[in-house]
């Protein structure tokens, strides 16, 4: 398999350097070298849902931040093997399944990835996790930061506010409180309808500061949202980029009870709901502890690219798959090549799920008739599963289906 670096460079670079989208390239694909999400945001619930996993179920995903591994484990299937091109988010999913595994109990498990801000988190990591790690893994954790930290006192000092995702998020925090504006007041909505009013008050009239349409606009901003070059072009082409962003923040605080949705606790508080645990993701339930440790075992990490890992495989050997957004990096050789694999490796059955921060499908004109004709894909179906999405932050959710 070929090195990491040069897989996200093939995946990203796809224009020259010399021009102005190859530079924007270069700089994200310099700027994703790193840890982009500290949690994943795409809704384990919805995903299950499309997948309809079976206890025979072989599932290829990414792995990004381990939250949909786990997640996914809750539904019993028969294996999962998870990649991902960046070795920090790889490294997290390891941390996580061993923490599933070596640390004593629930609670402990919970103070590492739900609190993630306690001092004995490190003790933990020295005592349970570090012996039962593999030597990459020990020592990426214990590796610097920029900012000369080891990267596992994370977990010390809140894992949810630090990462690119976590630093931008913080940044929209300060311009709101400076502007006089409480986004976290949302966090006290007893109803969809005052959610509605808050929104309104101090989350809508946000978007309109110039501040925030400047940001909304730089490449830094958008690669802070793990959005790559290619995405952003995709979304300028649907209007008004700041628009979007109102949009789907809406669709974040306003179109789901805020009392179990963790993906909003974590955008507008950096935090789950610690009290009540309700909004807080299914793999921190105290009720799927043990279901998911018994499991630990169908669980594969590998670092590297989908298509290089397929070619690698025997044919009909694997039914569920699960792309992320990752598919809007690809060009449209790229994605015949993945799908040509998906076609071979893919059993007739298989189901396909990906995002995308634009609400089509890339897949309906890049793909070859006779390619395309294996595959079924129902747009009003989708566009009904995307509507359940309680992350909110894509432009569209897609399933196919493997008719022969």
């Amino acid at each position: 398999m070929s090195s990491t670096s040069e897989a996200l460079r093939t995946a990203v670079q796809q224009q020259p350097v010399s021009s102005f989208q190859g530079i924007q390239q270069r700089m994200f694909r310099i700027w994703f070298n790193s840890f982009i999400y500290n949690q994943i945001w795409e809704d384990p619930n919805l995903d299950m849902q499309a997948l309809d996993i079976q206890p025979d179920s072989q599932i290829l995903t990414i792995a990004s931040g381990g939250c949909n591994i786990l997640n996914y484990l809750t539904a019993s299937p028969a294996r999962i093997v998870a990649l991902d091109l960046n070795p920090y988010h790889l490294s997290l999913t390891r941390l996580k399944l061993a923490a599933m595994e070596h640390l004593p109990n629930h609670a402990a498990f919970y103070d590492f990835f739900g609190y993630a801000n306690l001092d004995h988190n490190i003790d933990h990591f020295q005592r349970y996790l570090k012996p039962e790690l593999d030597d990459e893994t020990v020592s990426f954790w214990e590796g610097r930061s920029l900012n000369g930290k080891k990267r596992i006192s994370m977990f010390r000092d809140d894992l949810y506010r630090h990462t690119r995702f976590g630093y931008f998020m913080r940044f929209l925090h300060w311009i709101a409180r400076h502007s006089k504006y409480q986004p976290d007041l949302l966090l006290t909505a007893k109803s969809l309808e005052e959610q509605r009013e808050i929104f309104n008050m101090h989350i809508k009239p946000f978007f309109d500061s110039k501040i925030v349409k400047l940001l909304g606009k730089l490449p830094i901003s958008v690669f802070s949202l793990g959005i790559p070059p290619q995405q952003y072009e995709a979304m300028k082409q649907h209007g008004n980029l700041i628009q979007q962003y109102c949009d789907r923040v809406e669709r974040l605080a306003c179109q789901f009870p805020i009392q179990d949705n963790y993906f909003a606790w974590q955008g507008f508080s950096h935090s789950y709901d610690h009290e009540k645990r309700k909004a807080i993701p299914d793999y921190l339930q105290a009720s799927n502890y043990e279901k998911i440790r018994e499991q630990l075992g169908k669980v594969e990490t590998q670092e590297g690219s989908i298509i290089e890992y397929l070619k690698e495989q025997p044919a009909n050997s694997l039914d569920r798959f699960v792309f992320l957004d990752a598919q809007d990096w690809m060009s449209d050789e790229v994605l015949e090549s993945l799908w040509q694999e998906v076609s071979r490796v893919g059993k007739k059955g298989s189901r396909i799920i990906f995002r995308t921060a634009a609400s089509e499908s890339p897949l309906e004109h890049a793909l070859s008739p006779k390619l395309r004709a294996q595959f079924d894909y129902d747009p009003v179906q989708s566009e009904k599963w995307f509507q359940q999405d309680r992350s909110a932050i894509y432009g569209g959710f897609h399933m196919y289906h493997k008719v022969v």
